[in-house]
């Protein structure tokens, strides 16, 4: 059993964020949802699948942060969406670096400012 069950991306414009995410990661976002007076935007999920679940999470308790956890999202090709980010105004926080044999791993500001880590492998 995987421990983490699901993850909030905070993010203080979601429709901005939305953007970034589909053009640098290509997600497909469904219908927006609010839940407990927070907007939310969820990662494609399949139930049963590997991974936790995750969502974009827009409200007064959702501060982004380049100072905490940091989130790792699997890419086919991290000098592909390295070059993605920068072309929609991303900072690379972290260059390219092996991690493996075959694996790499870097690190970008999202559109909200949060840090994230894009690793292949």
């Amino acid at each position: 059993m995987n421990v983490i069950a699901h993850v909030e991306i905070p993010v203080t414009d979601l429709n901005r964020a939305m953007r970034f995410y589909s053009a640098v990661f290509g997600v497909n976002f469904g219908d927006v949802v609010i839940i407990h007076d927070n907007r939310m935007a969820y990662f494609p999920f399949e139930e049963g699948g590997g991974g936790a679940s995750a969502a974009l999470a827009q409200g007064d308790v959702y501060v982004p942060t380049r100072d905490g956890a940091i989130i790792y999202l699997n890419v086919a090709d991290v000098d592909d969406v390295l070059a993605k980010a920068v072309g929609y105004g991303s900072e690379i926080l972290f260059p390219k670096i092996p991690v493996n044999e075959i694996g790499f791993v870097a690190e970008i500001a999202d559109s909200e400012g949060n840090r994230i880590a894009v690793q292949s492998l």
